[in-house]
Parts: structure tokens; sequence; C-alpha cells
């Protein structure tokens, strides 16, 4: 039985959801104790959700019905799971220790992940110790890392989120955009005697990343003005030696990637270099820890007490059930504000599917529209929408206890903002309650009247709150992991592959010939003359300047 089914079946329960408040389910029991647990480091309350204790058992029991147990042992077992393209699933062993590596994986793929993780520790070492220096003999002072999507987003958010563990004096950049401002703007702030590049790409064929590489590669041969300065100063992350060896680099400066290692789960493989040269690798060990503990949960805990299935489970009942097509990350950190678009990109590529994953049309939506942004800008930006429009949409709080700076004052504002931000989208405020308030502050009834609707509030939008006790490694691994296993299970609840994103290949694909067709008129093409016309426009306008 699927979950199209299962809801059709309990339209009464759904009907009754939808015409309650989530208020009134705090009448019976201890909700907030009851809806609440505690994992990895983590505390999550999901007391603020539109759903009953027996709608969530009724879920909990359907997802034991679906095999969900076993489709998790075998994503951590290596089974192939990614069956559109026959791969495993395994970015969880790149965490785990070592004996569980061996056991997992075959013994030559084994030691080449371990000999990889030791040789990506001795390059951090070496370069903070000063063992590993530029073609000219400086230290490292900068680091470059390119790459773009999966290549990029988790390096962004582990810099931003680990600031204050920083520890090895390296000043670390990112380049993804393709826009040659960005290149300028990060080759202001280096020096090529001092700069170290990391280049991400699995194929090493990747447009964006290729052409920024080339661009910073004429910048720092011209510089130095020697090859040695690509040989002894740039790595690379790619299964493609070959292609890096052509580019200019060390073959033995060329760290693996894997095919069951999807791109935007690869933060814990050698794509995670840039981050441990920041932040050191006792640090970097930590990150990695802290989502094994979250892994180590997700197996074995009870589904009613399993924060990744509930998580799922809820956001399914709020997407297919309720039908809210959209679901809000809101980190009360300004160290967490690149997460809501990391999560952007690791929910809506892996659950962004229409076709099940024996190729049939599904009946039912999947992933929601994920976006945020860091509190509390948001609570001066979107949230408006969110308070008074007719749009119902979820919304996940994280926060910390304990800030990282010594501005205490500013800390207990900013979660007074957050605590407060969640009850006022369940509150609400209604219209005799505006009423009341107008009239107790003396305004006339004419007034009221006039302004009393512009001040009400819908309420009734369902929120979880994500505490930690403060932001570390161990908290972060342990909220990226988390997801990463809320999605999955949603995905296999939806009966679909989280593991491919074949819509990004058509972009691609498309991209190529828009090329060829600005460098060549004639070339052939499956353009629409919208896209013929628009290219036109641009090869006129350039070659006029």
């Amino acid at each position: 039985m699927d979950f199209f089914t299962e809801i059709a079946e309990i339209k009464a329960d759904i009907k009754q959801a939808e015409n309650r408040t989530i208020l009134s389910l705090f009448n019976e029991g201890n909700r907030a104790e009851d809806f609440s647990l505690t994992a990895a480091g983590l505390f999550l309350d999901y007391s603020k959700q539109n759903i009953s204790q027996d709608e969530l058992s009724r879920l909990i029991a359907w997802a034991k019905e679906n095999q969900l147990v076993d489709k998790i042992n075998s994503m951590f077992a290596g089974d192939e799971i990614n069956n559109t393209e026959q791969r495993a699933v395994l970015h969880t062993v790149l965490r785990a220790p070592e004996a569980v590596k061996r056991h997992v994986l075959a013994e030559q793929t084994s030691e080449q992940v371990i000999a990889t993780e030791q040789q990506m520790a001795k390059i951090v070492d070496d370069v903070y110790q000063g063992k590993l220096t530029s073609s000219t003999g400086a230290k490292f002072i900068n680091v470059i890392a390119i790459g773009i999507g999966g290549s990029y987003y988790g390096i962004k958010v582990g810099l931003s989120a680990l600031h204050p563990y920083h520890s090895t004096g390296l000043h670390l950049h990112v380049l993804a955009n393709v826009d040659g401002a960005a290149v300028v703007e990060k080759l202001a702030k280096l020096n090529a005697a001092t700069t170290l590049v990391v280049v991400i790409s699995k194929t090493f064929t990747t447009q964006e990343t290729l052409l920024n590489a080339k661009a910073i590669k004429n910048w720092m041969l011209a510089e130095l003005g020697s090859p040695a300065a690509i040989e002894k100063q740039w790595f690379a992350v790619s299964s493609n030696v070959e292609k890096a060896a052509e580019f200019g680099l060390n073959p033995a400066h060329v760290l693996p990637m894997w095919d069951w290692v999807g791109g935007r789960f690869s933060l814990w493989s050698a794509v995670g270099l840039p981050l441990a040269l920041a932040i050191g690798n006792d640090n970097f060990a930590r990150l990695k820890q802290g989502a094994y503990q979250m892994d180590q949960h997700f197996k074995t805990a009870d589904f009613e007490q399993n924060m990744p299935v509930l998580m799922a489970l809820i956001g399914m009942w709020n997407r297919n059930a309720l039908h809210y097509q959209s679901l809000a990350v809101l980190p009360y950190d300004h160290a967490l504000r690149a997460l809501p678009g990391y999560l952007q990109q690791t929910d809506m590529e892996s659950n962004g599917k229409s076709v099940s994953k024996q190729g049939d049309k599904l009946a039912w939506a999947t992933a929601p529209i994920v976006f945020g942004q860091e509190g509390t800008n948001g609570q001066h930006a979107f949230m408006q929408l969110m308070h008074q429009s007719d749009e119902v949409i979820p919304t996940d709080f994280i926060v910390a206890l304990q800030g990282t700076s010594d501005l205490e004052e500013h800390h207990k504002v900013l979660v007074a903002n957050c605590f407060a931000q969640s009850e006022a989208l369940m509150q609400g405020k209604t219209l005799p309650q505006v009423e009341a308030e107008l009239k107790k502050q003396g305004m006339s009834r004419e007034e009221i009247q006039r302004i009393a609707r512009h001040k009400t509030m819908k309420g009734n939008t369902p929120s979880n709150t994500l505490l930690m006790q403060s932001l570390s490694p161990e908290t972060l691994g342990a909220i990226l992991a988390l997801y990463e296993h809320k999605i999955f299970v949603q995905g296999v609840l939806w009966q679909i592959n989280s593991y491919d994103q074949w819509g990004v290949e058509l972009g691609k694909h498309l991209g190529e010939q828009v090329l060829a067709l600005m460098n060549d008129g004639n070339a052939e093409h499956q353009m629409s003359p919208s896209n013929v016309n628009l290219i036109k426009t641009f090869v006129q306008k350039h070659s006029l300047t």
C-alpha cells in the first residue's frame, strides 16, 4: 500500500486536522513533553505540528508496513538503492569508524578510502606546519576552492557555521559563480605566491568549474611565470586523474571521488578538504563524529523516537495530507546563514521528482519548495506573507541555546525572537482579539472597524523547533545528517530515487548548444525561436563592446 492510498483512507482524519487549531491539541496530555526528543546533541520540539498522536502513530505503522526498516538497512549495507544509475549510496560510511568501512566496503575500496583520509589529513598538517609550501617557498595564507553544486554548498555551510573553529590561520575562499565579476572579486584578495587552489569536479569536465579554474590558472601563471606553480600549489578532488594531469596538476595531488557518493552528500569525502584546511583535522573529525552519532540514532532508534523518521513523516503529512507546498528553514544563527540554501539543494535536487523508481508517473506531490534566511532578518521580509497571507508554510526553526559571541543580551533577544515567531505562527490573532485590544487602547468604534482586519493573522502554521546547546562541529554534523536521513525516508516512502538528478543534465546539454550557437550562427541546435533571438541579441550587443 502506498502513501497516497493510505491518505485516501484517512480522509476523516485529514478533514479533522483541516478544521482544528494546533492550540487545541495541547488540551490532551503533556503534548510539549510527549512531542519532543533528544538525539546526537539535538533537541527537537515538534509539538506545534498539526498532527495528533493517533495520526502520527498511523503514519509510523504505515512506514513500518512499507519496509522502511529494511530500506534503511539496505542503504547502510551498501545495496544499490540508486537504481537508475545502479549505484550504492554510502556517504554515511565516510564518517564511520575504520572497522565499519572495512565491513561494508570491498577490501580494495575500504583501503583506498582510508588511505585517502590519511592523505587528506597529511595535506592539512603539512600546509598548517609549513612543510608544504608554494613554488616560491612561501607559506600558504589563502586557499581558494573551485567547485559548484554539491562540490560547493557543503563547504560553504561548514566554513560559515564553524567560523569560530577556524584554527589553522588559513583564509578560505570559495568560487562557484561563473560570473566573471566573482572571479575578479576573489583575485583582488589573493597573492598568487601564497595561495593554494583546490579544484573539485568528479569528471574534471564541469563547465563552470573548469572555466573558473582556467581563469585562476592564467592569473597564477601570469603572476608567478612557471608551470611549477600549478604542479605544486594545486590539488584536485576528482575521479578523472588523466584530465587533471592534462590541466597541469601533479597526479599525486588528485584525491579520488567515488560514484557511490552523491555530490550533495560529498562533504564527508575529500571534497571536505577546503573545510579541513580551515578548521583543522581534529575539528573535521568532530564534524564527522556528530554525523555518525545521528547515523547510529537513525539506524537503531524505534520510529516513535527516531528524529529523522518523525521529521520525514510529519513533513509528508504536511505535504500530502494538508497540501502545504513549501518548507521554510529559519536558522536563528548568523553562522548558519548558508544552511537554507544547502537544504534547498539537498532536498529539492533529491526529491524533486514526479516519477517512481519503477518509472511510473506519481499521483502525489513530493518535495516541498524549500527556502529560508537567517533570523531575525526573515521576520522583516518574507515572514509578513507567512503571517498574513492565505499560504500556510510549515517552518523549521533552528537555534543554539548558547551563542558564540560575548554579547549575551544579543543572543537572549535572538532566542526570544525565535521562540516568539514559532508561537506567533501557531497562535495568530483573530478579529475579536484585535478588536478587544484596540478597544482597550481607547480607539473609537469607527476606527476599530477601519483598521482591525488589517491586524489579524491566520495562525495555525505548523513548525518544528530544533535546539542545540551550542553550534559546534558535532552539532553541525548531526544537523546535516538529520536532514540527509529525513530526505532519504521521504524519498523511500514517496517511492522515488532520491539520488539521481537528471533534471540538472538537461540544462547542461542545452547550455552547450547555446554556446555553440553563440560561437557559430550555423551550428545545429534544438533552440526555440525565443532563444535564437536572445542569442542573436547577445552576439550583436557583445560584438559592439
